[in-house]
């Protein structure tokens, strides 16, 4: 039985639908985008001080200590898909709240350069278990009218946790001496104990997150798919009264009996699955090989090549994370009037502005015109291709095996950053910076085809609909 458009639209649209309830308890999720933001950033800032601690010397040492955390990445985002359609939603996410506290604290004591390898790995399993499951909880308890907006909040709290553990970083070692030698800052409080708390600081957060998820429900549609209908009766009913209770109780029993079994992942396999896996993963790919994270990664680099020295490239990096928070509200404001025309602009202006980068560094052009390119990137990257390509891997997979799907497209989108940040040092050393841009906006260009092609319009349509639609 197919699920009548027209009359899901309807009866959501007459609901009175609990705004404050459902924001409070998608802010409650979100505080894993947060804590995701400050935890992937903070090494930056604590590099030069906890390398001089360890004694990194070699290249290949330092890249591993600041690349390993992507391992754990991987490491989350498989637990989240192997255990999420099993136990729930809220359960990992209050474990990777305590991971997060504990790990954090790990970094800071540790004495050794294995033992912070170590926690390093370990904070980044809590990165992947809250990177794939804070939307996908958002996205199965937010109505469908205001479903982009609510999941877009998770990737506003991921810059948030940015800009947070770029101010901490700050902060901390704002009063070292100008022109500080490497034997100064390893014997100094800077490097003994100073980068030691900008790991130990994101327990406060993480101890926050965790007291809070306690308060929240579980999802209702994870426990639909379990029969567990009281417990998801009631925070329907909590979130839009009974009749959005009714509602998407209708659409779920209107599902066939084969989306009741136990979810695996040989499902993912099915023909039926076919597009819609194609679009979630290749979506999660091309948010990371559009090329805007080589911008905040490589921020130094990029910026010294376009003639800028230590002092101003630092205040260069503050204003890319501040473009970043800004445009992030642009987004939110924008999302739930169509995810394809934001993915559209975003891929098609990416593929502009890197053509005309490419030129700059090229013809000699350096200064403001390369700073305004690098604004107008990140601007037009978190006005769309950021958020949205969480909230569409979060929505366009059935109920059944979202958990699995959902953390399969997570896990590519890191093994694609992982892929981009490796490359990049190896792309310009060959092509240069002109090259190298031209190529990311080659790639912007065919993601700007692919979406023309395969991406279709998931706004105002609830998550029943849309598996309906999509995964017939």
């Amino acid at each position: 039985m197919l699920i009548d458009q027209n009359r899901s639209q309807t009866n959501i649209s007459a609901v009175q639908i609990n705004s404050a309830y459902v924001w409070l308890i998608s802010i409650v999720a979100a505080l894993g985008g947060l804590l995701f933001g400050y935890d992937w950033v903070v090494i930056g800032g604590a590099k030069p001080f906890f390398e001089s601690f360890f004694q990194i010397k070699s290249a290949s040492a330092s890249g591993w200590v600041n690349s390993c955390a992507l391992l754990g990445c991987l490491i989350g985002a498989i637990v989240a898909g192997t255990m999420s359609d099993r136990l729930g939603r809220k359960r990992l996410l209050i474990a990777s709240a305590l991971l997060f506290t504990v790990t954090s604290i790990g970094n800071a004591l540790a004495n050794s350069f294995e033992t912070f390898v170590t926690w390093r790995i370990l904070g980044g399993v809590a990165i992947g278990l809250a990177s794939s499951l804070s939307p996908l909880y958002i996205s199965e308890v937010a109505p469908a009218n205001v479903r982009g907006r609510l999941v877009a909040v998770n990737q506003l709290t991921v810059v948030v946790g940015i800009l947070l553990a770029q101010f901490i970083d700050f902060y901390v070692v704002r009063n070292l001496p100008a022109g500080a030698t490497d034997e100064f800052i390893r014997t100094s409080w800077y490097g003994q104990q100073g980068w030691r708390w900008m790991f130990a600081l994101t327990a406060v957060p993480s101890v926050l997150f965790f007291v809070c998820m306690f308060f929240v429900p579980e999802s209702p549609r994870w426990q639909m798919t379990k029969g567990i209908l009281g417990p998801a009766r009631e925070t329907l009913s909590r979130i839009g009264g009974p009749a959005y209770a009714d509602e998407i109780e209708s659409d779920q029993a209107a599902l066939s009996a084969q989306d009741q079994e136990k979810a695996t992942f040989r499902d993912l396999l099915h023909p039926r699955m076919a597009r819609v896996f194609m679009i979630g993963v290749t979506l999660a790919v091309f948010q990371q090989w559009c090329g805007i994270n080589v911008i905040f990664n490589y921020a130094e680099d990029i910026f010294k090549a376009a003639g800028y020295d230590i002092s101003s490239v630092l205040k260069n990096i503050a204003w890319t994370g501040s473009v970043n928070l800004i445009f992030t509200f642009v987004s939110m404001g924008l999302i739930d009037r169509g995810r394809r025309p934001l993915m559209l602009f975003g891929s098609a202006a990416l593929a502009v502005i890197y053509g005309v980068m490419g030129f700059c560094y090229h013809a000699g052009v350096q200064g403001a015109p390369l700073l305004i390119l690098v604004l107008a990137a990140i601007a037009c990257y978190s006005a769309s291709l950021a958020p949205v390509t969480w909230v569409v891997i979060s929505e366009i997979f059935p109920n059944r095996i979202r958990g699995a799907a959902v953390s399969v497209a997570v896990g590519a989108l890191w093994i694609a950053s992982f892929i981009l940040t490796f490359t990049f040092p190896l792309l310009n050393a060959k092509l240069g910076p002109s090259g190298t841009f031209w190529l990311y906006s080659v790639i912007c260009a065919m993601g700007f085809a692919f979406i023309v092609r395969s991406l279709p319009e998931t706004k105002g349509k609830t998550l029943e609909q849309l598996e309906k639609e999509l995964a017939p």
